[in-house]
């Protein structure tokens, strides 16, 4: 690192201001799960279970992740947490989670 390069700590605002490429992950979940489906029927047919149960594990997960995606497109570009999530709090060396400082072994 350079001399006069400043490291940039992480001001709380970022969440306001961050933009989530949600458009590509659908479009990617939804690939992932034509494809899935495609091995999950190929491996069937093929008399390969186990190949077919690996598919279908993937099948899952991808459907789980359209659905997670899918629904925080429906929150919003502006959604933000409730009065009862506390906010981030930048780092301050020394501690591992604000407000709470490392455990040294003695």
């Amino acid at each position: 690192m350079l001399v006069g390069e400043a490291i940039r700590m992480r001001t709380g605002s970022e969440p306001a201001t961050a933009r989530s490429a949600l458009r590509m992950r659908l479009w990617l979940s939804l690939w992932g799960t034509i494809w899935a489906l495609f091995g999950l029927v190929a491996f069937v047919l093929a008399d390969r279970p186990g190949w077919a149960a690996a598919c279908g594990a993937l099948l899952m997960i991808t459907v789980l992740d359209f659905c997670v995606v899918v629904h925080r497109i429906h929150q919003g570009a502006r959604y933000q947490p409730g009065r009862n999530t506390p906010p981030y709090e930048p780092g301050h060396g020394g501690h591992d989670r604000p407000g709470r400082p490392h455990d040294r072994a003695a």
